[in-house]
């Protein structure tokens, strides 16, 4: 039977009964397993508050007051407030094989954390190979020193073993006959190598850059080109000042838009966790840490909102109803059947008028129809390749999204009919009074249309095929015939020109 160590339960293991263990050549020394950051590739403390905010969002001002009451209080609060799913947390595989190893070959593992015993002991029921737990108890908040007492009070000096990963477990180390090293940098290594024997370390997995990089979305940058279209269609790509406000504009869009990624990650965690592909995301898979991630959040925002401020008054209008609708999208919208389709399409359009006003080009009705249709058919497209992945259940996706596999048909027709609507809207401006008035010769704009078809006719059966991944956009920035196709609308710009 499991046996919970705390202040109140400290006898019933007793000292000399360890110390036996330890000098009997038979049997190993006692190892102490830290949990947060060493079993867990991630914060139980920091999950608690996601949890927390995600479902009582109105009682934030109460995390304040109950972290005034100290950390151990904080963190009992927590445990007993939020709801934490211990088996999608996300664990080291590789120390959690050597775990099991050393369990079947007989040695007594402890999990001891300064997390709250309650979560303690639910993380110690998933693994199933803990003989006993200790946890910070509501009023101790069982860290460094404090650890390293209860250890040494329970085993006696050099009396056991301790894996852990962070600067925080060195006083512990020092205290410890041998250290495992998990998930640590260098200079914690090198720390821990200092005070005591290292007997094994099981280095990271992932780069703290690589993850930031993956955490922001970088790959979803180029989206923001997207600004530069007023520039193409009002022939200003060769006007510096231009594309210089072009460019400011376009790192404030890439800056608001990580930081609603980096929101909509902390939002969906559980969510992400129970998805095929994006539980591999740096928060879902523990490869960042969530309380970085509650600081990037609103840094990013401040950043983006800090350039914007060279920019027109229209163009900080933009900027913010881009942010709040992404935000409304994260949070709620896109589990609303077609209404995140919509709101996706318009997320795009919204960047050409971010260019027109950064630009100070004149706004086109013309433009914006074309843009809204042609993006609402590639957002219907994103939706018709994950109900493709999906499989045909007939349930609703992971991720929430409020579509059945049933409507695969529905969406391919909606999202290629728009795709054509998106080029007879073109059509119909090529013919229209302002393009003569841009272009010499306007009749060879024609023969964007037959290009623009054949792509999106090409992407719809690429998609059918399972050629296309996830995101249309994305692909279409590593597809080489995309490159053919806007090569091909480029020139016949330039000549029609």
């Amino acid at each position: 039977m499991r046996c919970l160590f705390s202040e109140n339960s400290m006898d019933r293991l007793t000292v000399p009964s360890w110390r036996e263990a330890a000098d009997s050549s038979a049997k190993l020394r006692p190892l102490c397993v830290d949990m947060d950051g060493t079993l867990l590739e991630t914060d139980t403390m920091a999950e608690l508050i996601v949890s927390f905010l995600r479902a009582k969002f109105w009682r934030c001002w109460a995390l304040l007051f109950w972290l005034l009451r100290g950390r151990a209080y904080f963190k009992r609060r927590l445990a007993e407030e939020a709801v934490l799913r211990v088996e999608l947390l996300p664990a080291n595989p590789a120390f959690v094989r050597f775990l099991e190893e050393q369990h079947a070959g007989g040695r007594t593992l402890v999990l001891v954390s300064a997390a709250d015993e309650r979560i303690v002991n639910l993380v110690a029921e998933r693994f199933k190979i803990f003989s006993s737990v200790i946890g910070s108890d509501g009023k101790t908040n069982l860290r460094t020193e404090a650890k390293l007492r209860r250890l040494t009070g329970l085993f006696g000096p050099k009396g056991f073993d301790y894996a852990g990963n962070s600067s925080a477990d060195i006083p512990v180390w020092r205290g410890a006959a041998e250290a495992i090293v998990v998930n640590a940098s260098r200079s914690v290594e090198r720390r821990a190598r200092q005070v005591t024997v290292v007997a094994r370390v099981f280095p990271r997995r992932t780069g703290c850059l690589d993850s930031l990089r993956r955490l922001l979305r970088v790959h979803q940058w180029p989206k923001n080109l997207i600004l530069l279209i007023p520039l193409l269609t009002g022939h200003k790509l060769r006007d510096p000042e231009a594309l210089s406000h072009a460019g400011l504009g376009m790192v404030s869009f890439c800056l608001a838009a990580s930081s609603v990624y980096v929101m909509n990650d902390l939002h969906d965690l559980e969510a992400d966790r129970l998805h095929p592909s994006k539980k591999t995301r740096p928060l879902a898979a523990g490869q960042f840490p969530i309380i970085g991630a509650l600081a990037l959040a609103p840094m990013l925002l401040g950043l983006a909102c800090f350039v914007a401020m060279t920019q027109p008054r229209v163009f900080q209008v933009c900027l913010g109803g881009y942010w709040v609708s992404s935000t409304l999208y994260c949070v709620y919208l896109k589990r609303v059947l077609l209404v995140d389709v919509f709101m996706l399409a318009g997320l795009y359009s919204i960047r050409i008028v971010a260019g027109n006003a950064a630009t100070g080009i004149l706004y086109s009705n013309w433009l914006m129809g074309f843009s809204f249709f042609l993006f609402l058919g590639l957002a219907m497209l994103k939706r018709y390749i994950e109900l493709r992945r999906l499989g045909g259940n007939g349930g609703k996706l992971v991720a929430g999204r409020d579509y059945r596999f049933e409507d695969l048909s529905s969406i391919f027709t909606v999202g290629a009919v728009s795709g054509y609507l998106a080029a007879l809207v073109l059509a119909l401006y090529i013919n229209s009074e302002e393009v003569r008035m841009l272009y010499n010769r306007p009749a060879l704009l024609l023969f964007i249309c037959p290009v623009l078809l054949y792509w999106i006719t090409r992407v719809w059966f690429l998609a059918s095929r399972d050629q296309i991944d996830d995101d249309p956009v994305l692909f279409a920035l590593k597809d080489k015939a995309s490159y053919c196709n806007g090569a091909l609308i480029v020139l016949v710009i330039w000549l029609a020109s």
